[in-house]
């Protein structure tokens, strides 16, 4: 007997509200499906995974995936029963093994809750870890509402485990869509377990529960994040220069691919590197000619929406513009104004400074500016 997991990633995850469906935003670090794939991964008893996709991803998925012949990636179906069916057929799973079917949008997956569901799986041919309702619950008719029993009421979770025989034939019998696949082996009579779930198995579903779920994930994580970014620009012959969004009359310009403002890019890579998300050059890359000439507040703002959806919000922001010339004090001001509004922190939360490096090196020289930048993330509560 053989045990195999299906983990369901193809849905389009768009309640979340992103421009990438939840599955593939990052949590803590990694890609939200990634959480689960490794948990299985990890687990010595499962011997093959079969990860459920999109069809556009695919290629790119099976490049970027573990080369372990663990894991199977295949295209996903029109609904849920149909991308389970095409897994239990990837996997080549006899009818006495034993599955394990799981969301990816919920990734906090622990090991003890698949042993819990193999132990049940000695005495039923189904089970699934499941948490008592404790609020009150209420059914509107019409204007009027009623009381409900929540005894014996429960949320279910996955993953949820079955004899592959079992789920096989209860979703080759079904002729309705089902919630979960529980429900499909429930109307064929079978035996169904459960075991006590866990809130860190809660699914992502909006924008909001990414910050909840890590916090249930990782409830000893500080609630303050810093980072730092450094930028570089040298001088070309042009009208000026800007900087933290400001623009100074001079007798170079920075060069870049964009508008080169160096004390922004700098504070954008600090925002990122803050919540672990990359940097500019991975969301803006210079060889995409979408960000020629391009106003530094657009990578600003995405670095600043992008932590939002990961839970975190700017605290602050420390930007120090390291050059010979020209002369910075004159518009600091200025541009603690400036930055104060592309970030939307009030300007006592706005430091600027200046500083040279007395001659030395290519700032000293005037052959270009340098900065670098400060900032606090504060988690969203």
């Amino acid at each position: 007997m053989s045990i195999h997991a299906i983990v369901v990633a193809a849905g389009s995850g768009s309640r979340a509200g992103g421009a990438t469906p939840k599955q593939f935003e990052l949590l803590a670090g990694k890609p939200v499906y990634r959480w689960s794939l490794d948990a299985f991964r990890a687990d010595t008893k499962v011997s093959s995974i079969c990860l459920v996709l999109p069809a556009h991803t695919l290629d790119d998925m099976r490049e970027a995936l573990p080369h372990t012949g663990k894991i199977i990636c295949i295209e996903g179906g029109r609904e849920r029963a149909d991308s389970v069916r095409k897994g239990l057929e990837a996997l080549e799973a006899a009818d006495d093994d034993i599955v394990l079917v799981h969301d990816a949008a919920r990734p906090g997956l622990h090991q003890a809750t698949i042993d819990q569901l193999l132990d049940a799986l000695q005495t039923h041919e189904a089970a699934a870890p499941a948490l008592p309702v404790i609020d009150a619950l209420k059914k509107r008719n019409g204007a009027n509402l009623t009381s409900l029993d929540r005894k014996d009421v429960y949320r279910l979770q996955t993953p949820q485990a079955f004899r592959v025989r079992v789920l096989r034939n209860a979703l080759a019998s079904s002729e309705h869509a089902f919630v979960d696949d529980l429900e499909a082996v429930e109307h064929s009579g079978a035996s169904v377990a459960l075991v006590p779930g866990t809130e860190r198995l809660s699914k992502i579903t909006f924008a909001e529960d990414f910050e909840r779920v890590r916090r249930l994930m990782f409830p000893d994580a500080p609630s303050f994040r810093i980072g730092s970014g450094f930028d570089v620009h040298a001088f070309e012959p042009g009208p000026g220069v800007t900087l933290c969004g400001v623009f100074i009359e001079h007798e170079a310009r920075l060069k870049g691919h964009s508008d080169a403002d160096a004390g922004w890019h700098a504070l954008t890579d600090a925002i990122l590197g803050a919540a672990a998300l990359g940097d500019i050059g991975d969301h803006f890359p210079p060889s995409d000619e979408r960000w020629k000439d391009a106003d530094s507040e657009v990578f600003l703002r995405h670095a600043i929406d992008l932590v939002h959806n990961h839970g975190w919000t700017l605290g602050n922001c420390d930007i120090t513009l390291i050059c010979e010339t020209p002369k910075i004090k004159p518009h600091r001001e200025a541009m603690r104004e400036r930055t104060a509004a592309a970030t939307g922190l009030a300007l006592e939360a706005v430091s600027i400074k200046a500083t040279t490096t007395e001659g030395l090196g290519f700032t000293g020289r005037r052959e270009g500016i340098a900065a670098q930048a400060a900032a606090t993330l504060i988690a969203l509560r």
